[in-house]
This record gives structure tokens, C-alpha cells and sequence, in this order.
């Protein structure tokens, strides 16, 4: 690509010389001798903002031509280019552009920066008096979200700090630093989770502690008062009294039940017609009937 490039550079720079001896254009000689500077940094933005990246402080009048090449992450290569005689193509189609700042030097804008544009931006300039090859690492940054609480386990209370899905990892620290553990979890993404747990001393008053999240994406050390807790949530307390109230509204309602069932059984038996003695009404019942017999 460094022989077409220079190429393209040889037959611009014959197009100016042509235009020089017809008295049409004043040019600037270019050194075809000079080697590509070769540039590699980083480059890193937030996400959802306007991200632009320059490969040349050159301005447009001095620009042969531009090309970027860019291999973003599980995307094929593709190239946005244009030149000094207005000729441009976009092979990425993916709203990038190629534009220039109010002091006419050319970037390469990247709208509503997000994951999907992280990748590997290569720059080919080439400009009057020499050219330039850079390479530019592109990421993303996003603040963690944050989260503390204090948990209770075996007896002893453990404060937890956590910095979630940000990138790059954020760091955290305590105003109370005995005892304390930093371990990174795993993000969604590929972006980063990183919790600190800090055992306390059986005397210690949790309202005096206080963590500490650093991370790019902020203005500041950002400071946490612990609230109340996971394990002291008012939902777990809920849960625990409906469960013992469900007990017991359980056991009395059997209890209530057994007791109806046994004053039931008492007013049936007690309501019930007495059985006569048969063989002791039939003497009298034949009396009666004789006495009668008499008398008619």
C-alpha cells in the first residue's frame, strides 16, 4: 500500500508541476524522499457522544488525500477516503464522515459513539512536503454504575462496594482501610465490575464509613454513605413476619376448626329423640284396652 501511496503522490505532484508551468497554480515542492512518520496512540470516548479523530494537523489546501482504513470488533475492513481533486468513496456506510474544522483541517467524525465503533483506525495523509501513516486505538468508556450496601455473615458485618459495567475498571478505596478485599467480576459486554468488601470491627458505627470510586467518567472522587443493606432490607422483615403470621393464622384456624367440629358433634347427640322401651309401654298399652272392653 506505501508503493501506491507514493505513486498517487508522484502523479499529484506531476499534476502540480504541469499546473505551475501554465502559470495556473502556485505550488509548494513536495519531498518525495521523506519516509512515512509512523504514529500509534489510544484514543478513548464516551459513550453516546461525538467522537472525531485527526490524523495530520495539515489544513485541506496543503491535503493530497486522506484514507482511513477501519477494522471495528466482528466487522469486515472497510475504508472512507477522499482527495484533493473532491473525489471521495465510504465503503463503511455506517454514518461516519469525513469533514474539516473551522480552520479547514480534515477529521473523520463518528457520530453517537458506541461499542459497535471500537476497533482499529489506520490513517494514510499524504500532503505537500511529505506524508503521514498513524494508527489509532479506539475504545469506549462508560461509568460504572454504583452500588453499597452492608451484609451480616457469621456474626460479623461487611460493608460491600461495587462499581458495575464500566470501562476501564474503576478503582475504590475506604476511609477505613482494615480488612479489605478487591476483586473484579465479570461485566456484561466486556466492560468491567469491580466489588470491595471491608469486614468491621463488632464497635464500629457503619454511618462513619465511607467508600471511594474513582473512574475516569467522573468529575470527582465520588463519597458513599451506607444506607441500610441487602440483609437489612425491610422487604426481608416483611417476608419473615408474613411467613410467621401465615404459621400461625395456619395453626389457629385448625385449632378453630377441631372446636367447631366437636361443639357440632355435642348438639347433634344431645338434640337427638329418646328410643323407647318397647316391651315396657306393650303391658300398659294392653291394660288400657281391657279396661275399655269392660266399660263398652
Amino acid at each position: 500500500m506505501k508503493e501506491t501511496m507514493w505513486i498517487y503522490v508522484l502523479i499529484l505532484l506531476l499534476s502540480e508541476t504541469r499546473s505551475v508551468e501554465s502559470g495556473t497554480t502556485e505550488s509548494t515542492p513536495v519531498n518525495t524522499t521523506s519516509p512515512p512518520i509512523i504514529e500509534r496512540r489510544n484514543k478513548d470516548f464516551s459513550n453516546g457522544s461525538d467522537a472525531n479523530l485527526t490524523c495530520s494537523n495539515k489544513m485541506w489546501n496543503e491535503t493530497f488525500y486522506v484514507i482511513w482504513k477501519i477494522k471495528l470488533i466482528n466487522k469486515t475492513l472497510c475504508e472512507i477516503n477522499f482527495d484533493s481533486y473532491g473525489r471521495n468513496s465510504d465503503t463503511c456506510n455506517d454514518g461516519k464522515s469525513l469533514r474539516n474544522t473551522s480552520s479547514a483541517q480534515p477529521y473523520l467524525h463518528i457520530p453517537k459513539f458506541s461499542e459497535d465503533d471500537v476497533g482499529i483506525y489506520t490513517c494514510e495523509f499524504a500532503y505537500r512536503g511529505g506524508s503521514t501513516n498513524c494508527e489509532i486505538h479506539v475504545n469506549i468508556t462508560v461509568t460504572p454504575e454504583i452500588k453499597a450496601w452492608i451484609e451480616h455473615k457469621d456474626n460479623t458485618m461487611v460493608a460491600v462496594c461495587r462499581a458495575e459495567n464500566g470501562n476501564p475498571a474503576a478503582s475504590i478505596s475506604w476511609n477505613y482501610a482494615q480488612n479489605s478485599s478487591v476483586e473484579q467480576l465479570p461485566g456484561i459486554n466486556g466492560l468491567f465490575t469491580v466489588e470491595s468488601r471491608l469486614e468491621l470491627p463488632e464497635d464500629m458505627d457503619p454511618k462513619n464509613l465511607s467508600c471511594i470510586i474513582s473512574h475516569q467518567n467522573l468529575n470527582k472522587t465520588v463519597l458513599l454513605e451506607f444506607q441500610k443493606g441487602k440483609a437489612d432490607s425491610p422487604w426481608l422483615y416483611a417476608l419473615i413476619a408474613g411467613i410467621i403470621i401465615s404459621f400461625v393464622a395456619g395453626v389457629l384456624f385448625s385449632v378453630v376448626m377441631k372446636r367447631r367440629q366437636h361443639q357440632q358433634s355435642d348438639t347433634s347427640s344431645s338434640k337427638s329423640p329418646p328410643i323407647e322401651d318397647v316391651e315396657e309401654v306393650e303391658p300398659y298399652a294392653s291394660y288400657v284396652q281391657r279396661v275399655n272392653s269392660i266399660y263398652n
